[in-house]
Order: structure tokens, then sequence, then C-alpha cells
């Protein structure tokens, strides 16, 4: 089966670098995946992307060295099933609250015995190869989202799920959730600590930890504090960034 490059960096003791994909347009994945990330993460829950725009830009990415992820809209295990047989070698859940929301991602990416998975895994046997089914458990990365105060309460216990490779740390929907605003890199001292919580949970479960950044910078501070999966801002973000820039450059911002 094709390795997961996520899984090559963490075995060499480094942090994955992931893009971000807003735009459900093949195009841009193929440039954010040649770019020379690790991997590239398809949005289904808050970008302008729905299942058919994922099918192409996951054909997309399977032309470049990056491995594809997909952050689900939810834990529904019919969209998580489709993400996996379409060729995502990683899953992001949003809103896992408890235990049995970690669980349930789990069952859901998992074949039996380990889960309940189905299978069918038309483009997973297509980009990963015909022994896909013996080797998909062990390749597939399966993140939970931590953004809520239920969330947090829990993640401790959410990170000692068997079968979870660990959470992913939504800042913004933290801060929401705390009161304290939605910045991606927060200075608020509840929501630095909320988020150095989540870091130490996963790290004294023997699980990793990943976090949406505003920049690489940001993403680079974070990886050196210990966070295994860093995205450096989004497609989107990184365009507007991008614009206001050069038209402030033309004093036509």
């Amino acid at each position: 089966m094709r390795p997961n490059r996520v899984r090559e960096r963490w075995n060499a003791g480094e942090a994955a670098v992931s893009g971000w994909l807003s735009f459900g347009n093949s195009y841009t994945a193929e440039i954010v995946g040649l770019s020379g990330v690790d991997c590239v993460t398809i949005d289904l829950q808050h970008a302008m992307t729905d299942v058919s725009d994922m099918i192409v830009m996951l054909q997309a990415i399977s032309a470049t060295p990056a491995t594809p992820f997909v952050r689900v809209p939810n834990a529904e295990p019919g969209i998580i099933m489709k993400a996996l047989d379409a060729g995502s070698y990683g899953i992001i859940c949003p809103l896992v609250n408890s235990v049995g929301d970690a669980k349930a991602l789990v069952d859901a990416s998992s074949y039996p015995p380990l889960g309940g998975r189905s299978f069918g895994p038309a483009r997973g046997l297509l980009y990963g190869g015909p022994d896909y089914a013996q080797h998909a458990d062990a390749t597939i990365v399966r993140l939970a989202m931590i953004e809520t105060r239920e969330g947090l309460a829990a993640v401790d216990d959410i990170c000692a799920v068997d079968g979870l490779d660990g959470i992913f740390v939504g800042p913004s929907d933290l801060g929401l959730n705390l009161g304290r605003g939605t910045a991606a890199d927060p200075s608020d001292s509840d929501v630095r600590a909320a988020i150095d919580r989540c870091l130490a949970a996963a790290k004294a479960a023997g699980k990793r930890a990943g976090l949406f950044c505003p920049s690489g910078a940001v993403a680079r501070r974070r990886a050196e504090q210990g966070f295994d999966f860093v995205v450096p801002n989004s497609d989107a973000n990184l365009l507007k960034a991008a614009l206001a820039a050069e038209l402030a450059v033309i004093g036509k911002a």
C-alpha cells in the first residue's frame, strides 16, 4: 500500500505540515499538493466544497507527492466512509466532544474486527494499491477535533481511545466556546492554557496533536512547542492576504 507521508514524518520524529483547501477546485488542489507540504486537507465542513468537488480534488492530489486528507463535516459514518473510499488517507472529524464521539470516528474509519467500516474502497484501491484492505487501518490517520468546552473537559479520555491517532485543535472555535474571541493565534491566557492542555493530554496518551495556524511562522512555533501536525492557514486566507499586500503596494488598500 502507498505510504502515508504524515506517518513517515511522525516516524522520523518530525511535525507534518498540511495545506488546507477551502476552494472546491482541482487546480487549487494540484497547486497546493505540489507546494512541498506533506499532505493536503480538503475541508468539507466550512469550505465551499461538496462531495463531488472532493472526488476530483482527491484525484488531483493523487498526482502530487502530498498525501490527501479530508476534514469531514460531521461524525456521520456515511461521509467518513465515502471520503476514505474516495482515496483520503486521513480523517479530521469536527466537534468530538466525548469518548463516544471518538469511538464512533474510529469505528467508521476501521474495518472489522477493529471497527464497522464496510468494504468498497473504490478509489482507495486505485490510490492505495491492491493490498489496500490489508493495510488501510494502519495507514489511515484519524484525528478528533477539540473545539468546545465539552471536548476540552473530556480531552484526556478522548486521547485514550484505542485506534485514535490524535487530536486536532480548532483555536478559533475553542476561543469562541470559552467566550474569548476567535483568534487563530490566541493571546488570551485561558485559550492558550486550553491549547496547552490539549497538547499535554495527547502527549501523555502517546498520541499526536495538531493545530490550525494563521501563518507559517506560527506553525513553526507550534511545531517547536511539540505539535505534530500543523496547518499554515488556508488557501482562501492566504489568497486574501496576498491580494491585500499587493494592493497596498499600489495604493489600493
